[in-house]
C-alpha cells in the first residue's frame, strides 16, 4: 500500500527517546536544542512583522535582505558568494533534503559519517540512494581519516557528507583535515554537503567553513542552534549557482517559500550582533566542563573532550549495549539519554549526553546514573 522507499526507514532513535522524556521526575539529557529563548530583537521583529501584515509568500529563495546578510556572514568566514547562490529553507533539515534530492539518483552512493546525525542515511534512502559509512573512531578523536573516505569512493559515489562541529561527538574537525577532504572532492569531482549547523557553538577549537576550500561544497546551516530558534524552522544552503537552481526546483514545489516571520526574526538576530551567541556559548562551555568533570567520576568509561556543539559522547561499552543501557537509565535512574547506535553502528557502546540544560539537572542526572551503576555491580 505504501511507497517502497519507506520500507527501510524508521522513526529516529532520538525521537523515540524524546517520547519517553515527558514522564514525571525524568531528567532529559537527550534533548538536542538550546534551552534559551530566542534573541529579544528577534521576538520584537516577529511582532513588528505581524503588525505590518508581513504574513504572505516571500521570494522562493528567501527575502533579499536576509540573503544579503548571509552573504556578508559567508564573507567573514572566507567564502565569496552572492544572494543568488543561497536558498533560505525551512530548517537545515530541508536544506539537507533538497541537496540530496538534487544530486542522488537511484543506486548512487553517498558517503556519510558513522557515528553521524540520524537524518543522513534516511534522507539518502528517500532519494533511493545507498548510504555508505566512513568511520569516526574514538582512538582518532572522532576526526575522519581522509584515507578512509577515499578508499570508499567507487564509480557509484555521488556525494559526501561531513559535519563539523559534529553531532553526536561534539568534535570540531581541524583545518588540515578539511583541506584534505576538499582535495578529494576536487580530484574525484565529488560534491560534499558540509553540515555546519553548530558552527557558532565552538570552544577551544576554531570552526572553518568548508566552502572556503572547494567549489564543490554545499554549505548547510541555520538559526536553530546558534540562535535557539528550533521551532521557527529557519535554515539555509549555499552552493554554486548551477546546483542552487536545481535545488530551487525542489524547494519551490515542496515548500514554495520559508515562513516570512521566521525570516524577519533571523535577519533581526543577525543585525543584533554576536552578544547573544557569545553569552550562550559561554554558558555551554561551563556546562561542558561540568559534565566532563562529573563523567570522569564514573569508573571505566572514556570520553573524548568535545570542542563544539553541546554534546558529549562517552564510551560505556564496559557496562553493556548502549541501547539496553539507556533504557536501564530511564527505568532505574529516571534519566533520558540517547544510545550511540542511533547514530550508526560505530556508535555501539557509546551514549550521547546533551548539556543543553541547567547545571542542576546535569548534576542530578549524572549523579543518578553514577549511583545506579554502582548499585548494579
Amino acid at each position: 500500500m505504501f511507497a517502497r522507499r519507506l520500507k527501510n526507514i524508521d522513526i529516529s532513535g532520538i525521537r523515540k527517546m524524546f517520547e519517553l522524556a515527558g514522564r514525571e521526575n525524568v531528567i532529559n539529557l537527550a534533548i538536542g536544542e538550546p534551552d534559551f529563548g530566542i534573541p529579544e530583537e528577534a521576538k520584537e521583529e516577529i511582532i513588528k512583522a505581524l503588525e505590518e501584515d508581513f504574513t504572505h509568500y516571500t521570494p522562493n529563495k528567501g527575502i533579499v535582505e536576509l540573503r544579503e546578510a548571509l552573504v556578508d556572514r559567508f564573507a567573514e568566514k572566507g567564502v565569496a558568494t552572492s544572494e543568488e547562490e543561497i536558498i533560505v529553507t525551512s530548517g537545515a533539515s530541508e536544506a539537507l533534503h533538497i541537496a540530496i534530492m538534487a544530486l542522488v539518483n537511484p543506486g548512487d552512493e553517498v558517503l556519510i559519517p558513522n557515528p553521524g546525525f540520524v537524518s543522513y542515511a534516511p534522507l539518502v534512502r528517500l532519494a533511493e540512494g545507498s548510504p555508505i559509512s566512513y568511520p569516526l573512531e574514538e582512538k582518532k578523536g572522532f576526526i575522519p581519516n581522509p584515507d578512509d573516505i577515499k578508499e570508499r569512493i567507487t564509480k557509484k559515489t555521488k556525494l559526501l557528507i561531513i559535519n563539523s562541529p559534529s553531532n553526536p561527538t561534539g568534535v570540531v574537525f581541524p583545518e588540515k583535515i578539511l583541506k584534505e577532504i576538499a582535495e578529494i572532492c576536487e580530484d574525484y569531482k565529488l560534491y560534499a554537503i558540509s553540515d555546519e549547523v553548530y558552527e557558532e557553538i565552538v570552544y577551544e577549537a576554531k570552526h572553518h567553513c568548508f566552502g572556503k576550500f572547494t567549489d564543490k561544497a554545499i554549505v548547510v546551516s541555520g538559526f536553530s542552534k546558534s540562535y535557539a530558534m528550533t521551532g521557527l524552522r529557519l535554515g539555509y544552503v549555499q552552493a554554486e549557482l548551477s546546483l542552487i537552481e536545481e535545488m530551487l526546483k525542489i524547494h519551490q514545489y515542496i515548500q514554495a517559500s520559508t515562513c516570512s516571520l521566521s525570516q524577519r526574526a533571523a535577519l533581526a538576530a543577525l543585525k543584533a550582533g554576536e552578544e547573544f551567541v557569545k553569552n550562550m556559548v559561554m554558558t555551554f562551555k561551563r556546562r561542558r566542563d561540568l559534565i566532563l568533570s562529573l563523567l570522569s567520576q564514573i569508573e571505566e568509561i572514556s570520553v573524548v573532550k568535545p570542542t563544539g556543539a553541546f554534546y558529549v559522547f562517552p564510551n560505556f561499552s564496559v557496562y553493556g549495549e548502549s541501547s539496553s543501557l539507556v533504557m536501564e537509565f530511564l527505568k532505574h535512574a529516571q534519566v533520558v539519554t540517547t544510545p550511540g547506535e542511533a547514530f550508526g553502528n560505530y556508535g555501539k557502546g557509546y551514549i550521547r549526553f546533551s548539556y543543553a540544560t541547567s547545571e542542576d539537572k546535569i548534576k542530578e542526572g549524572i549523579k543518578r546514573i553514577k549511583d545506579y551503576l554502582e548499585e548494579r555491580k
